[in-house]
């Protein structure tokens, strides 16, 4: 493999080179070959010029975004829900019959938001389960699973640990994997986890049932 001249520059012996009064010297290594004190000196400023620009990337370009395998559309054609009852905002990851990984996009403007708390805007923790549930839900009223594309119910909770805050600005991302389904009777346990960022926030276990009105 091809080695980078910076690399072989950070990797050279500069701090043993012995100096002489007004000329760099620097004694190449393997994959470094300077002719003469003048290229060393444009390879070390040129690196140094590197390193600079790459530290300075703007922070508005240094996030990629979310990929998109469900949109706001098909998530509607999928769940019941409406405003301001709609928890989901993308599907950003799922496999038929398995799992599911799902955004809310924690909003200022979150109808919740203005009662809870005024002075202090903290999602309430039934939201996140129930934001979590609606991700279940996608997974349970595909066909891939048997599920019906009526309605679903929760069955029960367990487990439901709260570990920090969601607040306004953040990105409440949300797994839920399909531990177990018996398809006669319409029923699915499920493990819900929601991190923001590298924090697990909510995590618990889920049962749920499909059916009609």
């Amino acid at each position: 493999m091809a080695r980078s001249p910076c690399s072989a520059v950070s990797q050279a012996s500069l701090p043993s080179a012995r100096l002489v009064p007004g000329r760099l010297a620097i004694r190449p290594r393997a994959g470094l070959a300077l002719s003469n004190h003048a290229a060393a000196r444009r390879l070390v400023a040129r690196c140094a010029a590197g390193d600079k620009a790459e530290a300075e990337t703007p922070i508005e370009k240094s996030f990629r975004p979310f990929p998109s395998v469900m949109d706001i559309n098909q998530i509607r054609d999928i769940l019941p829900h409406r405003f301001p009852f709609l928890l989901v905002d993308r599907v950003i990851d799922y496999k038929p019959g398995e799992y599911a990984v799902a955004i809310k996009n924690v909003t200022i403007n979150d109808n919740f938001f203005p009662g809870h708390f005024p002075e202090r805007p903290i999602m309430p923790g039934v939201l996140m389960v129930e934001a979590m549930a609606q991700v279940g839900g996608i997974v349970m009223l595909q066909p891939e699973v048997g599920g019906s594309r009526e309605n679903f119910f929760f069955a029960g909770i367990d487990k439901v640990r709260f570990r920090k805050p969601v607040i306004a600005g953040d990105t409440l991302i949300m797994r839920m994997t399909l531990i177990k389904l018996q398809k006669r009777f319409g029923i699915a346990k499920m493990e819900g986890k929601a991190y923001v960022g590298d924090d697990l926030v909510c995590e618990g276990e889920f049962l749920m049932a499909t059916g009609s009105e």
